[in-house]
């Protein structure tokens, strides 16, 4: 029997993750900073209204509650600083009048639903979906 692969990356699905919804906000990206300090490859994929937090302005403006000195876009930079990989889908930039053009810096590329389901399928990674 084969030796189960040992676990390389994390890869993390915002679904869910809505800037109308602030106290849901920086959780995902404070365990993909978590993940990222343990030396796993970390990429957050952002879907449907969660690329509206790629927009320049947006996350830089919320905070998850009013007794968090951390903005959003705060918490995504530590993220990143640690080596998470901040990744747009396409159809959903598309579908909230957005292009990779205008985002903020710290995003990395585009990443959806097939570059997703070949980090679901490879057991060296977990997923999460916020």
């Amino acid at each position: 029997m084969a030796e189960p692969a040992a676990v390389t990356g994390l890869a993390l699905l915002l679904w869910q993750v809505d800037p109308h919804d602030q106290a849901r906000l920086t959780t995902p990206f404070f365990h993909a900073a978590a993940a990222a300090a343990m030396d796993l490859q970390v990429e957050i994929f952002f879907s449907a209204r969660s690329v509206l937090l790629l927009k320049p302005g947006v996350a830089a403006s919320l905070r998850a509650s009013q007794q968090h000195d951390k903005t959003v876009l705060q918490a995504m930079q530590e993220a990143v600083a640690q080596g998470a990989k901040l990744l747009a889908c396409s159809d959903a930039l598309a579908a909230q009048g957005l292009s990779r053009e205008g985002l903020i810096p710290e995003c990395s590329g585009h990443g959806g639903a097939v570059q997703f389901m070949d980090r679901l399928a490879d057991p060296a990674w977990r997923c999460l979906v916020f």
